[in-house]
């Protein structure tokens, strides 16, 4: 590598992303999901490590883009969470699930870079839609429910 991070930042950067992946992950897998804690730790660890890697590969001063490695690893992670994603006659599932994937991704690669704000925040405001929406979501569909027994 032509740049070289120091050693206790990289173990920051990394642990930073395997916790909050963590998090997100804590919450899938509280739900019962099948992409839970573990998965989501290993996607956002992934996406640190190839970050941290390109941005590790080239110096501030060359004219190539590192950021092309992180566009790599949002596509990569993209195909892996569309397999979560699954079709059962006229339902489909896993869509939440593939979107957390790619967000995890994405926290990962923020916590590689080490924009620690930008990461901290991009799982606050995911565990706010996961937890509060989720709620939210699952009331209106009782209440939905409730409405189709009363029409009956």
């Amino acid at each position: 590598m032509n740049v070289d991070i120091p050693i206790w930042e990289t173990l920051i950067r990394l642990t930073l992303a395997v916790v909050l992946g963590g998090l997100i992950g804590w919450e899938r897998e509280h739900r019962g999901k099948p992409a839970g804690l573990r998965t989501n730790m290993m996607v956002s660890l992934g996406a640190a490590t190839f970050t941290l890697m390109s941005v590790g590969m080239v110096p501030e001063s060359a004219s190539t883009d590192p950021s092309r490695i992180v566009t790599g690893v949002a596509t990569g992670i993209g195909f892996l969470g569309a397999g979560s994603i699954i079709k059962t006659g006229a339902t489909v599932s896993g869509i939440t699930t593939a979107a957390g994937i790619w967000v995890v991704g994405s926290v990962g690669a923020a916590a590689g870079v080490g924009a620690y704000s930008v990461a901290t925040a991009a799982t606050v405001v995911s565990l706010i839609v996961l937890f509060v929406f989720g709620k939210i979501e699952t009331h209106a569909m009782d209440g939905d429910h409730d409405t189709q027994k009363a029409q009956r």
